[in-house]
């Protein structure tokens, strides 16, 4: 056969296929030289990255924050300075246990992602529609991800593993009760769960927790209504929020802090670096601090959604992290997941790349390189070939002190873990209808569970409220 020169350039018709006929019918032999027909099976097979190993099912939107109120008291940040600034944004709203193809009206946690392009970089929160977290220790990160994903030999989510693994019962109080199902991603809150810091550059600095405020309410699902749609439309809280903003009706979220000065964090009622514990809103009053709108949807989905990657190491001058361990080991694993999923050069992307001038020689080849590479520029520091002057950019203090000896060491369930989930359930008997909500939320649960396992989730609800564990007792017979 002739060498087919043709199909080393552009194709006329890309439907077509190069084939020795077969002497009977349709049939024939392709050849491994058809260009067109190589590249597309190919790329195909590899179109695909891996998916998150937790909150992999996400609707997204870019938008806009701007500042509403002055907080140059509280850092320098300069997104959060100047009333009537504006940043852009891109947002990625998750369930978290759900993979890419499950329902998004499952009771489960919101993951709340937002990446801010401001004029010192790029700063990146990883927050959840609960104010609280299920574990205070960070080792076992992936294992409260693992109890809610599906039994290595079913292959299907189990409850047992669910109730075998938790403890954290504030967190699930508040899944389970009437935040557990959002009636749409435009009434979900965002909380920020962690401490952090918000400083300046004379060293001074505040402690902080972070709470957005769906501007159209909270509102949430009705279990039975949640499976309905589970089944009939999966993607229900993806197409809400798309054609929301399609239609020009934008959803909007006000910024809310608390703040903590830290010569009184001794006389706190609560340990601050502990994820499993709100601040008491009496105390600590929420402080206005902006309004972020979503009023764009991405142009291709996989551009700049799937490919995005929020890591909450990202911190620009005037923010910083606190003690608490389980957001420091956060500030790891998702830049280092970004890096295992998209590639070591995840953030030379549009969608992560930051808008100010980024000169790091010292980060460069490795795939996808798409930069410039730094040309000739030495990869090594403090070359006498090539003088660096370096922008003054302060780090927000590090306000701890450390001492004593490395130790290995697991937080235990004390009864001051009871104490916020008591007031809970009272706030919950409070609501009309409230009390049987809750139960009927995790009543089905409990039930599907090994009775040594429904005894041990019982005794620990119990510790609640002793009506509240005879409730769950008659509810589960």
């Amino acid at each position: 056969m002739a060498p087919n020169k043709r199909r080393r350039q552009p194709v006329p018709d890309p439907t077509t296929a190069l084939r020795i006929p077969s002497s009977y019918g349709t049939g024939g032999l392709v050849v491994l030289s058809d260009t067109q027909l190589i590249e597309t099976l190919a790329h195909f097979a590899r179109e695909r990255i891996p998916e998150r190993s937790v909150h992999a099912k996400a609707a997204g939107a870019w938008g806009e924050f701007e500042v509403t109120h002055d907080n140059s008291d509280l850092t320098d940040a300069k997104f959060l300075n100047g009333v009537g600034t504006k940043t852009k944004v891109l947002c990625r709203i998750s369930t978290v246990a759900g993979e890419k193809g499950a329902s998004d009206t499952v009771r489960d946690v919101r993951g709340w992602a937002t990446k801010f392009f401001t004029e010192e970089g790029n700063q990146d929160f990883v927050f959840n529609d609960l104010p609280v977290f299920f574990i205070r220790d960070p080792i076992k990160f992936p294992s409260m991800n693992r109890s809610h994903k599906r039994h290595p030999r079913t292959n299907v989510p189990d409850d047992n593993m669910f109730w075998d693994f938790h403890e954290g019962i504030h967190a699930l109080m508040q899944l389970f009760g009437q935040r557990g199902i959002p009636a749409s991603l435009r009434n979900i809150a965002g909380y920020g769960v962690h401490t952090y810091t918000l400083g300046k550059e004379d060293g001074t600095f505040k402690y902080i927790k972070w709470h957005w405020k769906p501007d159209a309410g909270i509102e949430t699902l009705p279990a039975d209504v949640a499976v309905r749609l589970a089944g009939e439309d999966p993607d229900y809280h993806i197409k809400d929020l798309f054609n929301s903003i399609e239609k020009g009706n934008y959803p909007s979220w006000t910024l809310n802090i608390q703040v903590m000065s830290p010569y009184d964090v001794s006389e706190a009622p609560i340990d601050i670096f502990d994820p499993t514990f709100t601040w008491p809103h009496a105390k600590y009053p929420l402080r206005q601090v902006g309004r972020l709108t979503l009023n764009k949807n991405p142009d291709n989905y996989f551009q700049d959604i799937e490919q995005a990657a929020f890591s909450p190491s990202n911190m620009v001058p005037g923010v910083g992290p606190s003690a608490d361990m389980v957001l420091q080991a956060r500030m790891f694993s998702y830049p280092d997941a970004a890096r295992y999923r998209v590639g070591p050069n995840y953030q030379q992307l549009p969608n992560n790349r930051p808008i100010n001038p980024v000169y790091s020689p010292y980060q460069r080849d490795g795939p996808a390189t798409i930069n410039g590479n730094y040309g000739a520029d030495p990869d090594y520091v403090r070359s006498e070939f090539r003088k660096i002057s370096y922008t003054h950019y302060h780090q927000t203090a590090n306000p701890e002190q450390w001492s004593g000896q490395v130790a290995a060491y697991s937080y235990q369930v004390t009864d001051k873990d009871f104490e916020q989930p008591r007031a809970l359930w009272e706030i919950i008997k409070g609501e009309k209808g409230g009390q049987q909500f809750f139960l009927d939320n995790i009543g089905p649960s409990l039930k599907n569970t090994e009775p040594k396992l429904r005894e041990r989730a019982i005794a620990m609800f119990t510790r609640v409220s002793e009506d509240l564990g005879k409730l769950l007792t008659d509810a589960t017979k």
